[in-house]
């Protein structure tokens, strides 16, 4: 079974492409939805959110061990290679997303549990 993904809205177009490309089942948040909605969504689909939102990094809003896993991108300006080769790193190094926050930067990730 594919990993299942879920984007916020600011997560660009070009990494759901290249995340549907490397096999992952993905989808985007509805238009909108309010931090509290997101990580429900993500929740109710068993899904790892991916987001550029550093709310969810927030460990203490956000506990990792009740959720199925954040991605935070903390990479500015957010061009598509950078967030790509981020990701990349993230996928290379970490086999099991459940109950973890990652936060990736441009060259390195940090794993919260």
């Amino acid at each position: 079974m594919p990993l299942r993904l879920l984007l916020d809205e600011n997560v660009p177009y070009s990494i759901y492409k290249y995340l549907k490309s490397k096999g992952f089942e993905v989808s985007y948040v509805p238009s909108g939805a309010k931090n509290m909605e997101v990580i429900e969504l993500a929740n109710k689909m068993r899904a790892t959110l991916i987001t550029r939102d550093w709310d969810f990094s927030n460990t203490i809003m956000y506990p990792p061990e009740k959720y199925h896993g954040i991605i935070v991108l903390k990479i500015h300006p957010p061009l598509a290679e950078d967030l790509i080769e981020a990701l990349e790193n993230v996928f290379n190094n970490v086999e099991d997303f459940s109950r973890k926050t990652i936060i990736a930067y441009k060259r390195r990730i940090e794993v919260i549990k």
